[in-house]
């Protein structure tokens, strides 16, 4: 059971608002922080802009056919569902929850 408290905040009126590129990844900013969320299997995932290990922009790679977050610099492969590193480098994508609710999307940061 998930015990953690999180703070929400609206990302888009609905899932057809938010714009994604042709890698299924959209941009989107809280305050002043950026997030990304993919699109994956008919589920929303919120994860970290930039990669954890090169700080490249992961929202210029890609979601391959496992559900993986794969970073353009060095092919680094993260979890959507939980930030795991899949290839093996030892690294963590942050990520956080996302609900799709009937006045809209959100995302919740952990505080």
């Amino acid at each position: 059971m998930d015990t953690k408290l999180y703070t929400w905040h609206k990302i888009a009126a609905n899932r057809a608002s938010l714009v994604f590129n042709e890698n299924a990844i959209a941009e989107v900013a809280i305050g002043e922080r950026m997030i990304c969320i993919g699109a994956f299997q008919n589920a929303l995932f919120a994860f970290a802009h930039k990669c954890p290990h090169a700080g490249v922009l992961l929202s210029t790679g890609y979601i391959d056919s496992a559900g993986n977050v794969v970073c353009p610099m060095h092919q680094y492969k993260f979890n959507i569902r939980n930030g795991r590193n899949t290839s093996g480098e030892g690294y963590f994508m942050r990520h956080w929850r996302i609900d799709e609710r009937e006045d809209g999307v959100y995302v919740g940061l952990s505080e």
